[in-house]
């Protein structure tokens, strides 16, 4: 790796205003390991990270690498059927900032593969998930369960608003952490435990060509 690999990457991550941490959770890495990529003290990357970071940093694997960019057009081998699609209801909204009242509505149907396991959807509304890739607009899909594994992206009911926040667990503590440093986490304890519900696991998201 060399150091204009670095400067790629740390002028990316700067342009779409995420930070280290918002980077290695898209990634799977810890921020550390960014860090060393932009450093260039991490010599090489497998080829499975070089896609997820290119795709996190809304670029390609060939403009990071310096590789010549694929212009064939693709054969019928390479070309990926479209998946056969269902119908899920797209209920209410969900806030990506400040919760907002949750209106378990039916506002329609969004199409989706149908093996997405969800059971619903949302509408996203605000920023605070833009270092997931989450914005203002985005549908997420929601599949229904009353808990979520730690670091993952919950659709959370506090106090009969929902709010769409990465989840982390501490003893007597429930942190949910946006994914855009403009906000700050919402700490969770004692009494206030009682008010907090998870509704489901974001398992999809559906964004518009912007």
């Amino acid at each position: 790796m060399n150091n204009n690999l670095g400067s790629k990457i740390y002028d990316l991550r700067k342009k779409n205003n995420m930070t280290l941490e918002d980077v290695g959770d898209i990634v799977g890495v810890g921020k550390s390991t960014v860090r060393k990529w932009e450093t260039g003290e991490i010599a090489n990357m497998r080829r499975d990270k070089i896609a997820k970071l290119a795709e996190a940093l809304h670029t390609t694997p060939a403009y990071l690498m310096g590789w010549e960019e694929e212009t064939e057009t693709p054969s019928a081998e390479n070309i990926i059927p479209i998946p056969k699609m269902a119908k899920i209801p797209l209920i209410g909204k969900i806030a990506c900032g400040e919760p907002i009242t949750a209106t378990e509505n039916l506002e329609g149907f969004v199409s989706a593969p149908e093996n997405i396991p969800a059971d619903f959807a949302l509408t996203c509304k605000g920023d605070s998930m833009i270092g997931a890739r989450i914005l203002d607009g985005d549908i997420v899909l929601i599949r229904q369960q009353p808990d979520v594994d730690d670091g993952e992206i919950a659709a959370v009911l506090i106090d009969g608003e929902a709010t769409l926040k990465r989840v982390h667990k501490k003893a007597g503590c429930l942190i949910l952490n946006p994914a855009n440093p403009s906000y700050e986490p919402i700490v969770i304890t004692g009494e206030e435990l009682a008010d907090v519900r998870i509704i489901g696991k974001a398992v999809y998201f559906i964004s518009q060509v912007r």
